[in-house]
């Protein structure tokens, strides 16, 4: 009997389980289809929100006509772009396809806030579908048979009217107003721009709002189409003959780290530091500032791609340089698990100890230069009392991460670090050997523009100047060799010799 009782109430919690299993999917269904999430995307404040037809539709305001392409699956996205700093549609354009040229990074930023709106909606559904199944085991047997008697009677129908009613006068008016969604009619890119530009692969399935579209807006996304072409067939060629460079192989004791700095918004150059970083059997990242060219939110894309093509390293240390003065550079990164520093030591790449500092000056797209907070010498005087320190108390800095490495001359010349890197000024030189003040050797070596930078923004389809990346290999917790590779504005790898540092 007991065992009859037992499986009874076994089935009893199953079939609760399985109600609200279902019930909390429906729900987290439901929910997910309504939400909605705020994200810099592509150089814009953009909105996404998920739905259900299989299309993935980006629209892109009063000027320029939507786009749309199959999500293969049956969930859909609408990205909507809101406002964004730039001077002309041209330049927007332009824009848009270097970004489209290297999207890992855009596709990463959307792929999160989906799967916060599908938590969220999950986590809500399942509270909701909870409630149904809690009220109904506080109310009991005896109570439940009391209120399904008084729904037979007439109070109990005049009940029920009156919560419909009064759901209905809660819900109703919020579609009040509303107009249906106008018809859209889509064309094909191909059939857009004719078929005598030729589309890549990538685009065969993209469709364009067929309205009225006057001969300038279809210039610019004929444009746009070529400039894309033309990044992805650079960029990628230069990805490709990396994995073919004679770089220095590292010893099974090594570590090898990937320097990057001045990027100023080229993403493209992401895949060929990757590639070049792999060629090199590099496993952490370096970045020696200036990612973007003001540090506005805009600029989100050229932190999302940096982090995106270096994502499955085992580390990646940052400094903040002139043009990427502000907050947000700094906590973006962070947010997605990069390392910047706070006046400490800390645990770097191959058993390293290292340190870093934030460019104190504020630039923006001219030449024009500001200090904010403490001076430049206020700096590179903390940062030497800091790093001297260290190395008195027996916790030696290998390492000291900078914008500029002129802030790191004074440590080096007390013989308190090993090596001080830097960028900032669009050219390589070093590594240059500097002798302490009790015989010490240190370092100081200056990486040229990962972006191939000659002004503050460097996105486009081709390198303004030659783009720079350092690899640096560490042993037993010291830095023992450089490599500096640089890629020419005609698409030539100048590979420079390993050069070995001794102490």
């Amino acid at each position: 009997m007991r065992i009859a009782v037992d499986v009874r109430v076994l089935l009893r919690l199953l079939l609760g389980a399985g109600v609200w299993l279902v019930l909390s999917i429906v729900l987290a269904g439901f929910i997910f289809a309504g939400s909605e999430r705020s994200i810099d995307l592509a150089s814009h404040d953009a909105t996404v929100s998920p739905d259900y037809s299989g299309q993935i539709v980006l629209r892109t305001g009063p000027v320029l006509p939507d786009l749309r392409a199959p999500s293969d699956s049956r969930l859909g996205l609408e990205i909507r772009l809101g406002k964004s700093d730039t001077t002309s549609l041209e330049e927007l354009t332009t824009r848009y396809a270097a970004i489209a040229s290297q999207p890992e990074g855009q596709v990463a930023a959307v792929g999160r806030a989906v799967r916060s709106m599908a938590i969220a909606a999950l986590l809500q559904g399942a509270a909701l579908a909870a409630l149904p199944l809690v009220l109904w085991v506080v109310v009991g047997p005896t109570r439940r048979r009391e209120l399904l008697a008084r729904l037979r009677t007439r109070g109990g129908v005049a009940g029920l009217v009156a919560i419909a009613l009064v759901v209905g006068l809660a819900v109703v008016p919020l579609t009040w107003g509303r107009a249906e969604s106008p018809e859209e009619t889509w064309e094909p890119l191909q059939a857009f721009v004719g078929e005598d530009v030729p589309l890549p692969d990538e685009a065969r399935d993209v469709e364009i709002m067929d309205d009225v579209t006057t001969e300038e807006t279809q210039r610019l996304i004929t444009s746009a189409v070529s400039t894309y072409q033309r990044s992805l067939t650079f960029y990628s060629d230069a990805a490709d003959r990396a994995g073919e460079l004679e770089l220095r192989t590292p010893e099974e004791d090594e570590t090898v780290v990937v320097i990057v700095s001045d990027r100023h918004l080229n993403v493209g150059m992401d895949k060929v530091a990757r590639a070049i970083g792999d060629r090199a059997e590099a496993s952490a990242l370096f970045d020696l500032g200036d990612d973007t060219s003001t540090g506005e939110r805009w600029e989100a894309f050229s932190l999302d791609s940096v982090a995106a093509a270096f994502d499955d390293y085992d580390g990646h240390w940052g400094v903040a340089g002139n043009h990427d003065h502000g907050g947000f550079v700094r906590s973006h990164l962070e947010d997605l698990g990069w390392t910047y520093f706070d006046g400490e030591v800390v645990d770097g790449p191959g058993d390293s100890r290292i340190i870093g500092v934030d460019d104190p000056r504020s630039s923006g797209l001219g030449n024009w230069r500001d200090e904010t907070g403490l001076t430049s010498a206020e700096v590179a005087e903390a940062l030497t009392e800091e790093v001297c320190r260290a190395d008195e108390e027996g916790d030696r800095v290998s390492t000291v991460l900078l914008h500029d490495a002129d802030f790191g001359d004074a440590a080096l010349e007390r013989g308190c670090v090993d090596l001080v890197l830097g960028g900032h000024v669009h050219v390589q030189s070093g590594p240059t050997p500097v002798e302490g003040e009790g015989g010490e050797t240190g370092y100081t070596y200056t990486l040229g523009t990962t972006g191939g930078a000659a002004y503050a923004i460097a996105i486009g389809s081709k390198l303004r100047r030659a783009a720079s990346i350092g690899l640096l290999t560490y042993r037993e917790g010291r830095p023992v060799g450089l490599q500096s590779i640089e890629l020419q504005s005609n698409g030539r790898f100048d590979v420079h010799e390993w050069v070995e540092l001794t102490y």
